[in-house]
């Protein structure tokens, strides 16, 4: 990585209300246990949903961006979402990354996350390759971790009740920094594009 100051690693993001980090933070709770030390949890304040990640960018782009972010989102309303359901990637028995679901608007939310990538290519992004599966990433099972160590972690998630649904009013996107330290990723908002009703 370069330690070029003026270079900003950056995402595209929507920002989730402190009642559903919370209520995460709590899920997280239930769910860590000593055993399960393969486990690396994202902490309830590195919590967005992303929309698009940009990597490293020269600082004197963040205009640029948020301009595109500007253009993208005209004509997109505020929207509502809902945190809901628990689930896997790849899947249950072989867990590599845990998540919980998003509902509610998600015609709109994938509106958003194809306008943004289209005015982003157009600066010179590369459009995603991959589907745009909505979720928020609560843990990620480290590389070294066994099969059954796997299966045991899905074991847990899959006994896990998660009824709450927690509501996220989507009003603007936001581009964000993230600045890895030796405690974890460290974030800040460079740019706000509010969606005007």
């Amino acid at each position: 990585m370069s330690h070029d100051p003026e270079q900003i690693r950056s995402f595209v993001a929507i920002e989730l209300p402190e009642g559903v980090r919370k209520g995460l933070a709590r899920l997280r709770d239930e769910l860590e246990r000593d055993e399960h030390r393969f486990v690396k949890w994202v902490g309830p304040g590195g919590m967005h949903l992303t929309l698009k990640f940009l990597g490293n960018i020269p600082s004197k782009r963040v205009t640029e961006v948020t301009g595109a972010m500007e253009e993208a989102t005209r004509g997109i309303y505020p929207f509502r979402l809902e945190i809901s359901g628990l689930g896997a990637f790849p899947g249950l028995k072989q867990v590599r990354v845990f998540w919980v679901g998003i509902g509610g608007d998600v015609d709109k939310l994938s509106k958003l996350q194809q306008t943004i990538d289209a005015a982003l290519a157009g600066l010179g992004f590369a459009r995603e390759e991959r589907p745009f599966v909505p979720h928020l990433t609560l843990a990620r099972i480290r590389q070294g971790a066994s099969p059954s160590e796997r299966r045991s972690f899905g074991d847990l998630v899959d006994s896990t009740i998660f009824e709450e649904k927690y509501p996220v009013e989507v009003e603007a996107v936001n581009l964000m920094k993230s600045q890895l330290t030796p405690v974890g990723a460290v974030y800040t908002r460079l740019s706000v594009v509010r969606l005007r009703p």
